[in-house]
C-alpha cells in the first residue's frame, strides 16, 4: 500500500511543521483534498455540457485548528519564504498582496455569504504535491480542503456537493475567475478507481469505473506557468455566451450543450463572427465527443476513447485556441509514440498539462521520447506523473 504509506509519512511531516510554525500541535487535525484531471470534455462545463474528470491521489494536505479569537494565520510549506501570513475574519476581502491565502479566505467569505459565519479564527498550514500552475486544479483543491475543514471544525451542515458549489462561488465572486463547476465537483465527489460523468447543466452524475487494462494515465506538465484570472479564460467564456445568444434567436436551446452537431451546422450562420462560430463549434462538438467517449469506455473500447481524446486536443488547438506551443508539442509528440492510446491537453489551457493513456510497457519510451523532443523544442524540461483516480476529501 505505497500510497497509504506516503500519506502516513506526509501526515507526520505536515503535523511536525505545524508544531514548529504555530508553537504546538494540540487540537490540530490533518486533512487531504485531491487534485483532479479531466479526461475529456474541456471548456464544456460553463457551456452546459458534459465533463469526465477524476480526482487524483495527489492533492493538498492541510493541518488546521480553531483559535480562541478571530485571527487567521496561514502558512504554506510550498511558499516557505512567505512565512506566516496573518489576517482576520474582519478582513475577508480579496487582495493581491494576500497571494495564495485568497483561496481559503474566499471560501470562508463564501460560507458567511451562505449564512454560515465563522465564530472563531483558524491556524491553517498547507502543503500540496500538485505541481503549481499545472492545470490540475491546485486552487480548487485548496477551496474544497478549506470547506471540508470548516465543516468539520465548526459542525456546519453541508454536503460534499454543496462544498463544490461554495468553492465555485468563492472562485467566481471572491477571486474573479469565471470558472464552471467541474474542478470543485470532481474534487469534492472523487471516488477511487472511477471517473465522474457529470452533466454540468443540472449536476446529474454517475461514476464510471476506469478499467484501463494494461494501461495507465500519465500526466505531462509543461512547466509553463499560467494564471487563470488574467488569462483568456474569461474571454472565451464571454465569446461562448454571445454565440449562445445569437443561436437562441433561431433555435430553442438553453445552453450550447443542448445542441447536436447537426443542429449546430444547420444554424451556425446565426453567429455573426467567425471567431465566435469556432468557439461555439468546439463547445458543441466537445460535448458530443464526451458522450461518445464515456460510452466507448463502458464498451471497453479504449482505442476509440483515445481517438476521441486526440480529436478533443485538435479542436482545443484549432477552434478554441487555448493550447499554445507547449501543450501542442506534448500532445503531438505523444501521438507519434507506439503504445500511446490517446493524448490531449487537460484543464483550461495556456500552459498546464496534457493527459495521456499509455500502455504500461510503453510508459518508459513515452516519457523519454516526449520529454526529449519537448526539451529540444521548448528549451526546458517537462515533468511526468503516473496517476490513478483517487478519493475525495478526507480526514487523515
Amino acid at each position: 500500500m505505497k500510497g497509504m504509506k506516503d500519506m502516513k509519512e506526509i501526515k507526520e511531516n505536515v503535523l511536525k511543521r505545524f508544531g514548529e510554525v504555530f508553537g504546538d500541535t494540540e487540537g490540530a487535525k490533518v486533512y487531504f483534498a485531491p487534485g483532479r484531471v479531466n479526461l475529456i470534455g474541456e471548456h464544456t462545463d460553463y457551456n452546459g455540457g458534459h465533463v469526465f474528470p477524476a480526482a487524483l491521489t495527489i492533492g493538498t494536505y492541510g493541518v488546521a485548528r480553531k483559535r480562541e479569537d478571530r485571527s487567521l494565520r496561514f502558512f504554506s510549506m510550498n511558499f516557505e519564504h512567505l512565512g506566516v501570513i496573518e489576517s482576520s475574519l474582519e478582513e475577508l476581502v480579496p487582495e493581491k498582496s494576500a497571494g495564495w491565502t485568497n483561496y481559503p479566505k474566499g471560501v470562508m467569505w463564501a460560507f458567511g455569504e451562505k449564512g454560515m459565519r465563522l465564530p472563531l479564527g483558524l491556524d491553517l498550514l498547507l502543503w500540496g504535491n500538485i505541481p503549481n500552475g499545472s492545470g490540475l486544479s491546485s486552487s480548487a483543491s485548496v477551496e474544497i480542503l478549506t470547506g471540508f475543514v470548516l465543516r468539520d471544525l465548526f459542525g456546519f451542515e453541508v454536503s460534499n456537493q454543496e462544498l463544490a458549489l461554495i468553492g465555485q462561488f468563492s472562485e467566481n465572486r471572491f477571486n474573479g475567475v469565471n470558472c464552471g463547476i467541474m474542478d470543485q465537483f470532481a474534487i469534492a465527489m472523487g471516488k477511487k478507481g472511477h471517473a465522474i460523468f457529470l452533466d454540468t447543466a443540472d449536476l446529474t452524475y454517475r461514476y464510471a469505473p476506469m478499467k484501463l487494462e494494461h494501461a495507465k494515465i500519465v500526466i505531462a506538465c509543461s512547466n509553463k506557468k499560467r494564471g487563470l484570472g488574467d488569462s483568456k479564460y474569461n474571454e472565451r467564456r464571454s465569446e461562448c455566451e454571445k454565440a449562445l445568444e445569437e443561436l437562441q434567436r433561431v433555435i430553442s436551446i438553453r445552453t450550447l450543450g443542448d445542441m447536436t452537431e447537426e443542429q449546430f451546422e444547420a444554424h451556425k450562420g446565426a453567429i455573426q463572427s467567425d471567431v465566435r462560430r469556432k468557439r461555439a463549434k468546439h463547445a458543441v462538438y466537445e460535448n458530443r465527443r464526451t458522450l461518445r467517449a464515456v460510452e466507448a469506455l463502458q464498451n471497453n473500447d479504449i482505442s476509440l476513447f483515445g481517438q476521441l481524446m486526440n480529436e478533443s486536443h485538435i479542436s482545443l488547438r484549432d477552434d478554441y485556441e487555448v493550447t499554445g506551443v507547449e501543450l501542442d508539442t506534448l500532445a503531438e509528440e505523444a501521438w507519434k509514440v507506439k503504445g500511446v492510446i490517446g493524448s490531449r491537453m487537460t484543464g483550461a489551457g495556456f500552459g498546464g498539462c496534457t493527459v495521456s493513456i499509455v500502455e504500461e510497457d510503453a510508459i518508459h519510451a513515452f516519457i523519454e521520447k516526449v520529454g526529449s523532443a519537448y526539451q529540444k523544442k521548448i528549451g526546458y524540461a517537462a515533468d511526468f506523473y503516473i496517476v490513478e483516480p483517487g478519493e475525495g476529501p478526507m480526514i487523515l
